[in-house]
């Protein structure tokens, strides 16, 4: 079914063919022709299943009709997404970017990280469409930056994760605070933890969209689990790297990933990582890196789960198993996404076996382990022809301390006292 079809405003499905989208996907199907008649939705349906589209397209619709440079004020957007990650704002942001053009219509991001001062600004010279996460929206408000007074149309997504990381008390104060006769379209994975009370609370004769099952799986995703034995494993995770496509390698902890990102680089295997301790701007270049070619490894915590979408991500691999089943699927979600095949390896060692086999449980996910070591059929098969060999780039060199003689320096600093020569 094409975007027409489903009676979105010619200049969206002119925007929306400039990029290449003609047809909808099921989610965006089912949800559009009640958003677009300005219903509260709540919609339901597995990673990579095309929920941002599915509510950018009513987001800027709704706004669409008025003359926007007429009706924008500053510090009054009419239109608020919520999301969980600063990686995911962005993101929504630049699917909503090029449909808001098409009525010159404004967007600006708000997420902790970075300075506010460009947020404020954006925020003085008018935007009509905020795209943000709880806690820096919840300053922001409080300086008086902004007010939600005239928002006619919300977005929660990725509901389910606010609950996990707690930011559901932030969220329902911030939905409170927008007008109670506006849109709202929730998407959610699942509605445990508290979910459901917002569903309750702020929908409004709410329709329910549920494309898949939260436990439910890509089809076109091939799962693989390999158990490799402790003194093998770097050199089986090195192999699963090398492949020529994009892939992302998951691991527990922040300190795994900087750490497993500088080996493969010196292996010359360049790859870039992804976690808490990175600056915004540090990530925002690893992931324009990784996105643009640059590099196709990525290494990750959990920050990367959810949220960031890059094209063509042909093998996930949990370098260590995920410590539940929720994790694993949205990890493995970042492949196989629109359509695209792909696949996820789970590397574990022999004493991981019984907790990852009931971690597949839960997910609904039948494998059988394989034991393997870097050059098994089953591995080189997977991987395929290795990337070519990329030479690290030189360490920098520092500046040698003590550089300056004492006479040099005795001559920069003229008025410096003697010491009082002993008698």
């Amino acid at each position: 079914m094409t975007f027409v079809d489903l009676d979105v405003p010619t200049p969206l499905v002119q925007a929306l063919a400039a990029d290449g989208k003609l047809l909808a996907f099921p989610i965006q199907q089912q949800t559009l022709p009640d958003t677009l008649n300005g219903r509260d939705v709540l919609g339901r349906g597995k990673t990579g299943s095309g929920k941002t589209l599915a509510f950018s397209i009513p987001v800027v619709a709704s706004l669409g009709e008025d003359d926007a440079a007429s009706s924008r004020r500053a510090g009054r957007p009419t239109a608020l997404v919520l999301a969980p990650t600063r990686e995911l704002a962005t993101q929504i942001n630049a699917v909503l970017e090029p449909l808001a053009a098409a009525y010159g219509l404004r967007t600006t991001t708000i997420f902790g990280g970075v300075s506010p001062k460009h947020q404020i600004n954006a925020l003085k010279a008018g935007v009509d469409i905020v795209v943000a996460c709880p806690g820096r929206l919840e300053d922001l408000l409080q300086q008086g930056a902004l007010t939600l007074d005239d928002v006619r149309i919300t977005v929660l997504d990725e509901a389910d994760h606010m609950a996990d990381l707690g930011f559901l008390p932030g969220v329902t104060r911030i939905l409170a605070k927008t007008p109670a006769d506006g849109q709202r379209l929730f998407f959610s994975a699942t509605l445990d933890n508290g979910v459901d009370k917002l569903v309750k609370r702020f929908l409004k004769d709410e329709l329910l969209h549920s494309v898949d099952e939260a436990t439910s799986h890509v089809a076109a995703m091939t799962h693989h689990v390999f158990e490799a034995h402790p003194e093998g494993k770097k050199e089986l995770v090195k192999t699963l790297a090398s492949g020529q496509g994009r892939r992302i390698l998951f691991t527990r902890t922040k300190h795994q990933a900087r750490k497993l990102a500088k080996q493969l680089t010196t292996q010359g295997i360049p790859a870039v990582d992804l976690h808490g301790n990175l600056s915004q701007n540090a990530r925002d270049r690893n992931l324009a890196a990784f996105g643009g070619g640059d590099v196709n490894v990525l290494v990750a915590t959990d920050v990367a789960a959810r949220g960031v979408h890059v094209d063509s991500v042909e093998l996930v691999v949990h370098v260590d198993p995920p410590a539940e089943h929720k994790a694993y699927l949205h990890r493995s979600g970042r492949t196989a996404r629109a359509g695209s095949a792909g696949d996820v390896v789970t590397v574990m060692l022999p004493e991981q076996r019984k907790d990852t086999q009931a971690l597949l449980r839960k997910a609904e996910i039948k494998v059988s382990p394989v034991q393997v070591a870097q050059d098994s059929p089953e591995v080189t098969e997977l991987v395929g022809t290795p990337a070519p060999y990329v030479a690290p780039p030189a360490p920098q060199q520092q500046k040698p301390q003590g550089s300056r003689s004492q006479g040099s320096q005795k001559s920069q600093n003229p008025n410096r006292r003697r010491p009082r020569r002993r008698r």
